[in-house]
């Protein structure tokens, strides 16, 4: 599997509010780490079974991660880098997840940062030694504003996109599908693995 990882830190890039809640009041933060049996409540893991399954896979005891926001989609946009898949098809998904330890959202940014960064590069790394397919994951390290009790605490944040391709709707669904699983386990090897 093809694997990556970036820091985005500045202006323009993307930011997390945690707990978030879009302007409409329809969507909002599912705390699925300690609520598990809310994952129902996720329309996009319930439309997407194998979704489902990886936001509980990183919810899970055996993740030091945890989930803040999601979604997953079919295209048939493929950019430049993507050719090398040859495919005609793509089917793509993120997660922003957070570390569940408190210690590490409230150690100082340097720390934190790197904290992040170490998670990334071995997951990358083990992703790298995955079973070659025509699927990608890349992990963004991007800001986080926690909101506690009216205070507002800067962290950090990962975006995982997992997109499969294929030659039609059905493969590159597929290859997602088998990308995810691969991820999802290697998340939980990572996790064992951190002091």
């Amino acid at each position: 599997m093809d694997a990556d990882f970036s820091i985005e830190l500045s202006q323009e890039d993307p930011v997390l509010d945690l707990p978030w809640k879009d302007p409409a009041g329809k969507l909002a933060y599912v705390d699925l780490k300690r609520h598990p049996e809310l994952l129902p409540k996720i329309e996009e893991a319930v439309k997407f079974p194998e979704l489902g399954e990886f936001l509980r896979t990183l919810n899970s005891p055996h993740s030091i991660l945890e989930t803040a926001k999601c979604d997953a989609w079919a295209t048939t946009e493929i950019n430049a880098e993507e050719e090398i898949y040859n495919a005609s098809h793509k089917f793509a998904s993120y997660v922003d997840a957070v570390f569940s330890d408190i210690e590490v959202r409230n150690s100082s940014p340097q720390e934190a940062l790197s904290v992040h960064e170490n998670f990334a590069r071995k997951l990358v790394d083990l992703l790298r030694r995955t079973p070659e397919t025509r699927s990608s994951a890349e992990l963004c390290i991007r800001r986080c504003y926690y909101v506690e009790d009216s205070s507002v605490r800067e962290g950090f944040y990962f975006t995982l996109y997992v997109s499969g391709y294929g030659d039609d709707p059905a493969s590159a669904l597929e290859n997602w599908a088998v990308a995810l699983k691969l991820t999802g386990n290697a998340i939980v090897q990572v996790s064992v693995s951190q002091p």
